[in-house]
């Protein structure tokens, strides 16, 4: 019965359904992957394959692993009691969240809640939107983002994107966003500071600001570590200056913690490991561990009282802003419990500990294989860049990261990539394993990496 279901869903899959980031045209002649079980760090296709997934559903968010009961039953029992209202009104397991997640960022005091990583930053965008009619007159209303960041899949998110060919074929985009340089240090720009790079790379945003006027740029949108541009770290100095610069110009910050949220890094977020007061947070994949639906943009008091109007006829006071789907309860319910599984199990330890013995494995893993020129991450959010010579840094094709990643799965191991992000930087293989991963699980995903690195690049 199980197979001949399996069966049913691969045809009405190759039929009906169009695949997120996907040319269907292989699909003519060969099945798509349908995933029909997940247990662990573990899932199961329709053919009945097995493979151990080290990116957490492909896109960062599986945190706690697949098949916890607890969290299903959570969402069910509440579904059953009351499973949604606009959150005009509130409820019960989202006032619970609330709390419970302001609890662990100090500093930060409002949740607002909708259902994805790109809206949860569109929400971000639209308070700085409006804090610059209210208070500068429109003015102050220019929203600076990172080249090699990405916010989201919307017009507006792309708008804030510093992928070239992600943005590609969409534009035009929505006016007052503007790009500032990276800060990946193994790409150091031609010209820049070497021996201090992290301030210089900061200082090149300062030189933005003041180019566009300082008067007219209202937040920096950065992610506390890039992600899908190459899981690049900030180097040290950065962000103490970063901070500096948006405190002496008035503009907000805000950290992207769609990725890096809830656990990833070994901390609660990402921004927490450098000392950074955000102005507003932003989060979604790991926040339920995809059981359900739930982002949140997480402010400050200061920008929250920015919408309280004394005058109750101020048509326009306050944040006129809704999701849907943010008045949903099975996000919060499922949060609640998985902000739970890791306190109870210690996990953001383990992510320091796994972490630490992943970093290690890699490093081994280039001192075998010249074409590995860097690597780079924290906690179990890990990456290293391929390239052609280790000198001159040149990357490979993507289509040499393409393989490798296809080795992986043949040998039941599911790895990620940059993908058709850039011109030339498709070149980093990306990890982001349950945060309840092992040394057994670390050493499956290396080793899997060691094959494929060997008969790809056999000779580097």
């Amino acid at each position: 019965m199980t197979k001949d279901l399996n069966q049913q869903a691969t045809a009405q899959d190759k039929q009906f359904v169009w695949h997120h980031l996907s040319n269907h045209k292989p699909y003519e002649q060969n099945d798509p992957m349908v995933i029909v079980k997940g247990e662990g760090m573990r899932v199961w296709d329709a053919k009945g394959n097995e493979y151990l997934d080290a990116v957490s559903g492909a896109v960062w968010t599986v945190n706690v692993g697949y098949g916890r009961t607890e969290i299903a039953d959570a969402v069910r029992d509440q579904l059953v009691t009351m499973n949604y209202f606009a959150q005009t009104a509130g409820n019960i397991p989202a006032a619970q969240f609330a709390e419970k997640l302001i609890d662990k960022m100090p500093g930060m005091s409002r949740v607002y809640y909708s259902n994805s990583g790109s809206e949860a930053n569109e929400k971000a965008f639209k308070i700085v939107r409006q804090i610059a009619e209210k208070k500068y007159g429109g003015k102050k209303h220019k929203i600076l983002f990172r080249e090699r960041d990405y916010h989201g899949t919307t017009i507006t998110a792309l708008s804030a994107t510093g992928q070239y060919e992600r943005k590609g074929q969409y534009g035009p985009f929505t006016p007052g966003f503007v790009e500032v340089p990276h800060c990946c240090e193994y790409r150091a720009q031609e010209g820049s500071d070497k021996a201090n790079y992290g301030v210089w790379a900061a200082d090149e945003i300062e030189k933005v600001i003041l180019a566009e006027g300082p008067d007219t740029v209202g937040a920096l949108c950065l992610e506390p570590i890039t992600a899908g541009g190459g899981v690049i770290e900030p180097p040290q100095g950065y962000w103490d200056r970063v901070q500096e610069i948006c405190k002496k110009y008035d503009i907000l910050l805000h950290i992207d913690e769609v990725v890096c949220g809830l656990g990833r890094t070994g901390k609660w977020f990402g921004y927490q490991h450098y000392g950074i007061k955000p102005d507003m947070v932003t989060m979604a994949k790991g926040v339920a561990s995809g059981y359900a639906a739930i982002s949140c943009t997480v402010t400050t008091e200061e920008v929250f009282n920015a919408f309280k109007e004394d005058d109750q006829c101020a048509r326009m006071g306050y944040f006129r802003d809704i999701s849907t789907f943010g008045g949903c309860t099975a996000g919060p319910a499922a949060a609640l419990v998985n902000m739970e599984i890791i306190e109870k199990e210690n996990l953001l330890e383990n992510v320091v500990h796994q972490g630490e013995y992943l970093k290690g494995r890699l490093n081994d893993l280039m001192a075998k294989y010249d074409i590995i020129g860097d690597v780079r991450g924290k906690g179990l959010f890990a990456g290293f860049e391929l390239v052609k010579d280790r000198e001159t840094k040149e990357p490979v094709e993507e289509g040499v990261s393409m393989a490798i990643a296809a080795d992986c799965m043949q040998q039941g191991v599911i790895i990620g990539r940059t993908n058709r992000s850039f011109k030339e930087y498709n070149n980093t293989i990306c990890l982001s394993p349950a945060l309840i991963a092992t040394k057994a699980d670390i050493d499956q995903i290396v080793d899997a990496l060691d094959g494929a690195l060997s008969r790809v690049a056999p000779n580097s």
